[in-house]
C-alpha cells in the first residue's frame, strides 16, 4: 500500500469515528461499555496508521538521501589555494573539502597528515573538530523533524556564552492634560532576560566492520541518531526543565507560563474549561496561538462539547493541516503531563515568544580505544544550548485541581 493510500485510509476511518460518535450516543451523551470498546479500538487504528505514515515518510527521505551522488575526491594539494581554509561566503567550515576531510577522519583511526591539515580551521577546544556547515544544517533540520517544540519556539544562533535580552515588563500610558497643565511622567518598564548555554551530548557506538564498509552511510546515521538523542531531551527541558544546568521549560513554576484556569476535577477537563483557557490570553496572542497537551489529554478533549452541542475538537481537513480547536492548531508531545492531580496538561499560546538559543557549532569526537575490547568505535557528538519563556503572558496552562 503506498503513502497516498494510507493517508486516504486515516482519513476515511476519522471520518467514520466521528460519524461513530455522532449515531452511537445514548440518550445522557455517552456511549455504551460495548461501543466505548469499539471507539477504542478504532482510535489504536488510526495511532497505527499514523505511525506507519510516519515510518514511509522516514524512508522516503532515506531512499532520497542515499540516492544523491558522492562528492569528487580531493585532486588538489592540501592548504592550496581554494581548499578547506579558503572561506565560502565567509564561512570555512562550508567548503566541500572541510566536508570529505571531516569524515575521513571520522573513518580512519589515524588520518593521514595532509587530512589534518585540512581540518586545523575546524578544531574545537576540547578536542574533537566542529561538524561541516553543511552537516550542522541537517542536523538541524533533524532535530525540526523529531522536536515539536523547535517548529514553534523561536530560535537564534549565537557565537556568545550569554545572550541578554531586553524584555518590557510595563508600558507607560497617556494621560488628560489641562490646557497649560504639565505633562505626566509615564515610562517603559524595562526587564532583562538572559540565555546561557548547556551542554547536552551523546555518545554513539559503531562496529569497527561496519564503520569500514564503504556502503554504510555513516553521516545519515549519525545526524539522524544524534536528532533522536538530542531532541528528545531538548524537548522535555523545553517543557519541563528547571533551568539549573538544562533549559527553562514552560511549564516551570518560576519563570514558565502562567496558570490561565485551574480545573474543577484533578483528572477531568471540560468545553467551560477550554473556552475559560483560551480567553484568558490576550486577544493579541490568540492570532499566533497553539494548543500543545499529552496524546491522553487529546483523547479526552475529542469527546467535549460546545454549548452549541458541537465538538469543539475539528480534526484536519488535509494532510498539512492540523488538527483545532476553537480555531487554532493542535500538537502533542509526550513530555506534556497527562491529566493527575495538580498537573500542568494544557498549554495554550504563541511559542514565538519562547527563545532557542543553539550555540554554534556543534561538535564530533572519534574514540578510538574507549570501545576497543567490544570492536567498536566511539563518537562523541555535542551541542550547547539554552531556552527560557522571555514572555510569560504569552503563553497560558490549564493546571488540574490539586487533591485535598
Amino acid at each position: 500500500m503506498t503513502i497516498i493510500e494510507m493517508r486516504n485510509k486515516r482519513t476515511k476511518l476519522l471520518a467514520t469515528m466521528d460519524g461513530f460518535l455522532e449515531t452511537h450516543r445514548t440518550d445522557k451523551g455517552v456511549l455504551s461499555a460495548e461501543d466505548d470498546a469499539t471507539y477504542n479500538s478504532m482510535e489504536q487504528e488510526l495511532a497505527a496508521l499514523t505511525n506507519e505514515i510516519k515510518r514511509m515518510e522516514r524512508r522516503e527521505e532515506i531512499e532520497a538521501e542515499l540516492a544523491k551522488p558522492v562528492n569528487t575526491p580531493i585532486t588538489g594539494k592540501p592548504m592550496a589555494s581554494g581548499g578547506a581554509t579558503t572561506p565560502v561566503n565567509g564561512r570555512t567550515r562550508a567548503t566541500d573539502e572541510y566536508k570529505q576531510n571531516f569524515w575521513n577522519v571520522m573513518r580512519n583511526k589515524t588520518p593521514m597528515p595532509h587530512v589534518v591539515n585540512a581540518l586545523q580551521v575546524g578544531d574545537d577546544a576540547e578536542g574533537g573538530y566542529l561538524v561541516p556547515d553543511e552537516y550542522e544544517r541537517t542536523l538541524v533540520q533533524a532535530l525540526e523533524e523529531e522536536n515539536i517544540f523547535r517548529k514553534l519556539a523561536h530560535t537564534i544562533n549565537t557565537d556568545s556564552g550569554e545572550r541578554k535580552i531586553p524584555v518590557v515588563a510595563s508600558k507607560g500610558t497617556a494621560n488628560w492634560i489641562d490646557e497649560e497643565g504639565p505633562y505626566e511622567d509615564s515610562d517603559d518598564n524595562f526587564s532583562q532576560i538572559t540565555i546561557g548555554a548547556h551542554k547536552l551530548g551523546t555518545t554513539i557506538k559503531v562496529s569497527e566492520e561496519l564503520l569500514r564498509d564503504s556502503v554504510f552511510d555513516l553521516d545519515s546515521y549519525i545526524a539522524s541518531e544524534f536528532a533522536r538523542r538530542i531532541g528528545a531531551r531538548e524537548e522535555e527541558s523545553f517543557f519541563n526543565g528547571d533551568g539549573n544546568g538544562k533549559p527553562l521549560g514552560i511549564l516551570a513554576a518560576n519563570g514558565g507560563a502562567e496558570v490561565g484556569v485551574t480545573a474543577a476535577s484533578a483528572t477531568a477537563i471540560t468545553a467551560d474549561e477550554i473556552m475559560d483557557l483560551y480567553h484568558s490570553l490576550k486577544a493579541p496572542y490568540r492570532s499566533k496561538a497553539v494548543w500543545v497537551m499529552s496524546d491522553a489529554t487529546v483523547k479526552a478533549i475529542r469527546k467535549l462539547k460546545d454549548n452549541t452541542g458541537n465538538y469543539i475538537w475539528q480534526p484536519g481537513l488535509t494532510e498539512d493541516k492540523p488538527n483545532t480547536i476553537l480555531g487554532r492548531p493542535v500538537y502533542t508531545s509526550v513530555y506534556m503531563p497527562e491529566p493527575a492531580s495538580g498537573a500542568k496538561t494544557i498549554a495554550f499560546g504563541n511559542f514565538d515568544y519562547y527563545w532557542i538559543a543553539d550555540r554554534q557549532g556543534r561538535s564530533f569526537k572519534r574514540l578510538n580505544e574507549l570501545y576497543a575490547k567490544t570492536g567498536q568505535i566511539g563518537f562523541v557528538a555535542s551541542q550547547r544550548v539554552d531556552g527560557k519563556l522571555v514572555l510569560p503572558e504569552a503563553i497560558k496552562v490549564l493546571q488540574q485541581k490539586s487533591a485535598s
